[in-house]
């Protein structure tokens, strides 16, 4: 398998559960739920989609021919001056689990990485995820009912797409994350309300985008 790559970089996990962890941020391109062309935005799915995914031109992005040298290149990123303890990946996207498989997730294991990886639910996640975060989308049918972190982007305007829909799910941890936008305050301020009110939910903040990590 030929594995399409945008960016392969490292920072600090700005979001969710594992804010503030340094990790190199492994980025497929292509998503089921938007092309990622301003174009097609409106008719989408997910229409609300803040991250450049086309294409393999990013920083170190690229076509990779084995699993093999996918993990080579994750872990020239995380780079030899680095501690070999705490290996971790964010397998992000797009959505990550149209590529994301066995070998991968062997390969990356073998060069001692944490696996974690962020997804839309609408597809089964494989076997040997570390940390798995859901991310529910629009009226996109979620498939993937279980894991570590399920993460709702909010408001959002679908019915399918409101909190309470999803707290039977089998998580460990539930978050509202407010939607970037140019009401992002009043977002912040609704998922604030939402939390205090709901005290299963937790309120996640992109907090890269307020300290400019990049």
């Amino acid at each position: 398998m030929t594995y399409s790559v945008k960016e392969i970089y490292y920072t600090l996990q700005g979001e969710g559960a594992h804010t503030g962890r340094p990790a190199v941020f492994l980025r497929f391109a292509g998503c089921n739920l938007w092309s990622g062309r301003e174009e097609h935005r409106a008719q989408s799915i997910c229409r609300f989609c803040d991250t450049e995914f086309v294409g393999v031109d990013g920083p170190g992005g690229g076509k990779f021919e084995t699993a093999e040298q996918l993990a080579a290149a994750v872990s020239t990123c995380w780079g030899e001056a680095r501690a070999e303890a705490g290996r971790y990946v964010v397998c992000t996207g797009g959505e990550p689990l149209l590529q994301l498989e066995s070998a991968a997730i062997a390969a990356l294991h073998d060069l001692g990485f944490e696996i974690g990886v962020e997804s839309n639910g609408t597809i089964v996640a494989p076997d040997g995820i570390d940390w798995l975060c859901v991310s529910p989308k629009g009226n996109a049918e979620v498939l993937q009912t279980s894991g570590n972190e399920l993460k709702l982007v909010y408001p959002q305007t679908e019915d399918t797409a409101q909190p309470a829909r999803f707290e039977s799910l089998d998580f460990e941890h539930f978050y509202l994350q407010p939607l970037d936008s140019p009401e992002r305050d009043e977002n912040t301020r609704r998922s604030i309300e939402y939390c205090k009110q709901h005290p299963r939910w937790k309120l996640s903040l992109q907090t890269h985008k307020y300290l400019g990590i990049d």
